[in-house]
């Protein structure tokens, strides 16, 4: 009897350690603004799209535990670096992810390079994260400065915005995305007139509109984000910008700007997007579980918050794919590569050789007041951008990875 019990207890032990054996142990760190002019794009409702993500996989796989920690980079590059060095060095992250203003999302790529991390960006636009910065610890996934400036910028010149003023934020991001969006106005046969810098997070942006008034330029091109755009765009409307004959440009919009605008607004403003959350019955099924999740009564879903979901989710399937034990980044970085992409959000895409996520892209224009039939209702669809057409060619970015 005692020999049948020893049995049966080591049986117990094997088939314990053989489901112990065979979990999958993984952190992952959403860096992000919690309290500044990005809160809203990122910030709190990125932490509840990370968590949606981690349910919806464990809940598939339960064999994968997952921890998730946050950090406030505080729109500070060297904030950041901070964090992604704790992180790594002594917290054993294994994803960053999130991280919107390009400043910080190139330095913490840097660290991610040095330190054989992975970083996922979903929240900063620079194209250079897969140009000249590129490297093969980072994937950048939701969009970028030559998407945005390819899809608003050409739109606008081809319809008679052949005449550009910039205004753009005083940072790598604006940086990028006014050198992107004037060579497209450039490349389709307009003209830049003139740019002014603005302080990043500032409330007055009245000298540089009149600079912009000035010029008699036909678009003013926004080249910043966040509450940046809010304020430019609200003071714009209290100048008369528009009813005076300009239009305006919003390089990046989102639709929490939108909501924050208002339609009365910015009814009529042309912006480029890659997810939107009334556009099909799989994003308003997600937007209903993120409002419960974020807890902000009409606080609106981002595309940043779709590319955090989206960007954790195939991390889990490339990690669930690799098995249990220690795995080396840049290896989980080419199983992501391999794999196709595909989630409930962004639908079928891939991911190149330079680390850029690729997807379909949407021309929208903003509704007035009486074509919204309900609250959140701010979008009309001016045109897709397929996906082989709304990024810039492989060829053309100088990323070292890529060969050739």
């Amino acid at each position: 009897m005692r020999k049948t019990l020893g049995l049966a207890a080591l049986a117990a032990v094997l088939v314990c350690g053989s489901a112990n054996a065979q979990q999958i142990n993984v952190k992952i760190g959403v860096l992000t603004d919690m309290s500044s002019l990005y809160a809203d794009i990122g910030g709190p409702g990125s932490v509840a799209a990370a968590k949606l993500a981690v349910a919806d996989f464990t809940k598939d796989h339960p064999n994968v535990k997952v921890d998730l920690i946050i950090g406030d980079h505080q729109n500070k590059p060297d904030v950041g670096s901070n964090i992604a060095n704790q992180w790594l060095d002594v917290d054993k992250v294994d994803l960053i992810i999130d991280t919107p203003n390009s400043g910080v999302a190139l330095a913490v790529s840097q660290v991610a390079a040095n330190k054989n991390g992975l970083f996922i960006v979903s929240g900063a636009a620079s194209s250079d994260l897969t140009g000249t910065k590129c490297n093969a610890n980072t994937i950048h996934w939701t969009y970028d400065t030559w998407m945005l400036s390819n899809g608003t910028a050409s739109a606008m010149v081809k319809t008679g915005g052949d005449s550009w003023f910039f205004l753009t934020a005083d940072y790598a991001f604006g940086y990028a995305l006014e050198r992107d969006a004037s060579a497209v106005v450039e490349k389709n046969g307009g003209k830049v007139l003139g740019k002014v810098r603005t302080p990043l997070n500032t409330n007055d942006f009245s000298s540089f509109l009149l600079q912009a008034q000035s010029s008699k330029a036909k678009v003013i091109g926004l080249a910043n984000a966040g509450g940046d755009t809010i304020n430019s765009i609200k003071q714009a409307a209290e100048f008369g910008i528009v009813k005076g004959g300009q239009s305006l440009a919003g390089l990046l919009v989102f639709a929490s700007d939108i909501a924050a605008l208002g339609l009365p607004t910015a009814q009529g403003l042309v912006l480029t997007e890659t997810w939107y959350w009334d556009m099909n019955d799989a994003n308003r099924a997600w937007k209903k579980r993120w409002d419960v999740e974020r807890n902000a009564p009409g606080k609106l879903p981002t595309m940043i918050h779709a590319g955090v979901y989206s960007g954790i989710t195939h991390f889990l399937k490339a990690r669930l794919a690799m098995g249990p034990g220690a795995v080396d980044n840049k290896a989980v970085v080419k199983k992501m590569e391999e794999m196709p992409t595909d989630d409930i959000l962004f639908g079928k895409g891939s991911i190149r050789a330079d680390g850029h996520k690729i997807h379909p892209a949407y021309l929208f224009e903003v509704k007035k007041p009486e074509e919204s039939k309900y609250p959140g209702d701010i979008y009309k669809l001016r045109a897709t951008i397929p996906a082989d057409q709304a990024w810039r060619p492989l060829s053309e970015g100088n990323c070292p990875l890529v060969k050739g």
